[in-house]
């Protein structure tokens, strides 16, 4: 029974929308955001724009398409200045409250833009962390445990023991030369401490090699790693503490807030952060994936970017009405639903090298 109810419901419904002249002409805005929404050849296209005009013709719906800025979109249907946006709109809570949104029509991941490492670039960068101050710092405290231990056993061993180490110079040289030696184990024997104080020394430095040399390498090991996240990251909290980009007001905007990243660049749209970017104004530029990926493959201008195989924030894009259009809202849905089973839906998906979710 409930499911009859939820027929004549939806069939009043719809005869309501038709009576009530709710079909006149609609204010639709869009705004550019490939693959779905395409403005290069001055008539709108792409994925949305076919979902929109396919449901609007078998509905009979009389609209009229408004190129608006992405934030005079979301004011407008607050507003309700406009009656609907066939953008690939993220359905969010907070949007909830403001705005109607149909069923959704396509599931996308948000992802990261940077931009390209070259070869040279990796091995300059390789070689600069030979350079870093931890580096560096590591190096000359070891040189300085080397030289202490070397003098050391050369001051016990310089009597007793002056056929392996000489007097005066040559003999610290000597001491410093058998406690490299020492350090890394490599024993060629051919400097040996005789004095109970030489043994010492060199029983103490064994064990004390051990200690500095591993710290050192640790040091190494650590500076590389930290250089090597720069083009190899495989988490998005890699970027947490590096400048990044997105547009304002939308759901990654969002989820980077709720998620506490701290260097976060907000850009007014998708053109203005990918040139950003480009220019070095940021580290990474985060955005939706499949609008990203378009973006970067159809643009010789953003030739030295890529995107990384990283996905987070789960995304579910529908079209929005305002809401004094609750009724049409309902009878769109249903359309939406009809037409994304459809094969030709999964055929348009292919096209723009897009799969459902």
């Amino acid at each position: 029974m409930p499911i009859y109810r939820n027929l004549l419901l939806l069939f009043l419904s719809f005869n309501t929308f038709i009576a009530n002249g709710l079909n006149d002409t609609l204010t639709v805005a869009y705004t550019r955001a490939a693959p779905f929404i395409i403005t290069d050849s001055g008539q709108p296209a792409g994925i949305s724009v076919w979902l929109w005009d396919k449901i609007a013709r078998n509905l009979d719906i009389e609209y009229e398409l408004v190129e608006m800025g992405f934030g005079a979109i979301l004011q407008g249907l607050e507003d309700g200045t406009i009656d609907a946006s066939i953008n690939p709109l993220t359905v969010t809570s907070e949007r909830s409250k403001k705005m109607n949104f149909t069923y959704p029509f396509y599931a996308a991941n948000a992802t990261v833009a940077i931009k390209k490492t070259t070869t040279v670039q990796k091995f300059l960068q390789f070689l600069g962390s030979f350079f870093s101050l931890s580096f560096l710092s590591g190096l000359i405290g070891l040189i300085f445990i080397i030289i202490f231990f070397g003098v050391i056993a050369w001051l016990f061993e310089r009597k007793k023991n002056p056929e392996h180490f000489r007097p005066g110079w040559d003999g610290v040289w000597d001491g410093i030369w058998w406690s490299v030696v020492t350090m890394t184990t490599v024993g060629y024997g051919d400097k040996a401490p005789k004095s109970n104080g030489g043994k010492l020394v060199a029983l103490l430095w064994m064990f004390s090699g051990l200690l500095f040399i591993s710290g050192f390498t640790a040091s190494i090991a650590s500076t590389l790693t930290v250089n090597q996240l720069s083009w190899n990251s495989e988490s998005i909290n890699d970027f947490k503490e590096r400048k990044s980009g997105t547009i304002k007001a939308t759901g990654t905007e969002d989820y980077l807030k709720h998620h506490f990243f701290k260097k976060i660049v907000r850009y007014n749209g998708l053109t203005e952060g990918l040139d950003g970017l480009n220019n070095g104004e940021i580290a990474a530029f985060l955005y939706d994936e499949p609008i990203l990926k378009y973006r970067l493959a159809n643009e010789a201008t953003y030739a030295s970017l890529e995107t990384l195989p990283i996905k987070f924030d789960l995304q579910f894009y529908a079209f929005a009405f305002s809401d004094q259009h609750d009724v049409m809202n309902k009878i769109i849905s249903q359309k939406i639903l009809e037409y994304t089973e459809g094969i030709e839906w999964r055929l348009l998906l292919a096209e723009y090298d897009l799969s459902e979710f």
